[in-house]
């Protein structure tokens, strides 16, 4: 089995805030837990890199565009190593694999009679590298950024959309699991069953951008340019066997406010050129702040380096799953970060693993015993073990995040239930031996659990959990079948997991415009 999971390439005009750093964030927990279950993984994620935004930047610097997004791209790499990102491929759509693609495709596309030239007059958001409607428009600006939209008329080429209406309804239903969630296909069928107007998929008021391979005079549209990074990224053209390999089995993450370029114009795309849709695409919510989502051109980012100097990074990582299902709006709260972290990780998480070490340095000179007995609460135990791990294993294999922490959670629960009623500091008091053994080697094992069941959205945490009862790595999903596994090994002595934090007033940390910081 594979994995293929990516996230929508970020157009590199500022560093992440946590509205784009939340896909990345959710394809990173699905793909550590896809490697953590032995599956051959790759993720991919990267830039955006063209664009009239971008050439006018450049402009305006005395710099040229390749240049500039030389500069821009390093800082998103910069900051995905501090959010632990474990990406496998950083892409770039000025890559010279993925300009061979993009003119593939567009070579592809116009040999099977799709495309055609005209042009195109209407009103153009440059921050969205988007072509609204009239009846798109609030008051004559985009609806997401609230600025006003140009007029536009130029020369350009078009990829007959509108001959696949009929064949995205028919793929729609025949694989309802294609847009996740369910409210997000209803949307989507919605709108194509309206019918689809032609895409225009070429520029010519400016250069920035692959040539069209069959008109030098034109550039690609971005949209058409960004989403080829999913075959590109992969090695559609240069590893054939790689692509094959992973393709089948892929997950789109992105925001509900792309949904219809990736499942409206991607699979048609994808159709002309004779290749097969993704296995699925997930549109995610919005995180939100005084009812906004969260931009640089709205004027109230929240940056992940300012979340993570101030609370840590998975602290961070966790309130943005537990706080609201993935599929759904949530409203940022630095307080009920705090408040998260006391009471569900340093008075949670924290103190369960603090709580059962600290037993076996008291009562077993840190070593772990085996257990001798197999009583009913320890079979309930063991039973509530199987339990989390098949409701967390589903949780993510949906995308279901905070799903997936409650099981944690609720087992966690049951261990500090089975603590408290076998009462381990009464039973050495009594000099029961092997009762007092036993349940110390089972809550050990339950940590050992714990640490796998954290391990995608907190690594730093779980791979801690892990050195505390005597592990060099997190256990594989494989590997966790109940038994005396940690036998004789050795609990590590450490501090707290997790710091008591205190509340802060959001204060609007200072802004950071990447293209004026450039040099």
């Amino acid at each position: 089995m594979t994995t293929y999971v990516t996230t929508p390439i970020y157009y590199p005009n500022d560093v992440p805030h946590i509205g784009t750093a939340y896909p990345t964030l959710a394809a990173d927990v699905v793909a550590r837990w896809s490697r953590l279950c032995g599956k051959e993984t790759f993720f991919l994620t990267g830039t955006d890199e063209h664009g009239k935004k971008i050439e006018n930047a450049a402009l305006k610097k005395g710099i040229l565009p390749q240049q500039l997004v030389d500069g821009l791209s390093k800082e998103f790499v910069s900051v995905f190593q501090r959010m632990g990102i474990s990406y496998d491929r950083f892409i770039r759509t000025t890559d010279a694999d993925h300009v061979r693609v993009v003119q593939e495709i567009l070579e592809r596309a116009n040999n099977h009679g799709d495309i055609y030239k005209g042009f195109y007059e209407g009103r153009y958001c440059v921050e969205c590298e988007a072509y609204y409607a009239p009846g798109d428009l609030k008051d004559g600006c985009c609806p997401l950024h609230l600025k006003p939209a140009e007029l536009l008329r130029e020369d350009c080429y078009y990829f007959r959309l509108s001959n696949y209406r009929d064949w995205l309804l028919e793929y729609y239903t025949t694989h309802p699991g294609f847009i996740l969630p369910p409210s997000r296909y209803k949307e989507v069928v919605s709108f194509v069953s309206g019918g689809l107007d032609d895409l225009c998929i070429s520029r010519s008021s400016f250069k920035w951008g692959i040539p069209i391979p069959f008109d030098d005079d034109h550039i690609t549209y971005v949209w058409f340019d960004a989403l080829l990074n999913y075959i590109s990224g992969i090695g559609f053209l240069d590893e054939p066997d790689t692509f094959e390999k992973f393709w089948s089995n892929t997950t789109h993450i992105i925001g509900k406010d792309i949904l219809r370029f990736h499942a409206v114009i991607w699979p048609a795309i994808l159709k002309s050129a004779g290749i097969s849709p993704p296995e699925r695409i997930f549109a995610h919510g919005f995180w939100l702040i005084n009812g906004q989502k969260f931009g640089k051109s709205l004027g109230n980012s929240i940056l992940p380096d300012y979340l993570i100097g101030r609370y840590g990074l998975d602290p961070l990582r966790y309130y943005v799953f537990r706080e609201c299902s993935f599929g759904e709006d949530g409203d940022f709260s630095e307080a009920n970060l705090v408040q998260r972290n006391n009471s569900e990780l340093a008075k949670g998480l924290g103190n369960v693993v603090q709580r059962v070490t600290t037993m076996i340095l008291k009562y077993c000179d840190g070593v772990i015993p085996s257990y001798h007995l197999r009583e009913p609460a320890d079979l309930e135990l063991e039973r509530a073990a199987r339990i989390a791990l098949s409701e967390v294993s589903n949780a993510l294999e949906n995308l279901a995040f905070s799903r997936a922490l409650e099981a944690i959670w609720d087992y966690m629960t049951c261990l500090n239930t089975y603590t408290n009623a076998r009462e381990p500091w009464r039973l050495a008091k009594q000099r029961d031996t092997l009762k007092l053994e036993t349940t110390l080697a089972h809550l050990a094992e339950g940590l050992r659990f714990l640490s796998t069941f954290t391990a995608p959205f907190m690594p730093d945490t779980a791979s801690a959990i892990a050195r505390r009862i005597g592990l060099r790595d997190v256990p594989r999903v494989g590997q966790l079948r109940w038994g005396s596994t940690l036998a004789m090994r050795e609990v590590e002595n450490g501090s707290p997991l997790f710091k008591l934090l205190e509340a802060h007033v959001f204060d609007a940390p200072p802004k950071t415009d990447l293209v004026s910081a450039l040099p």
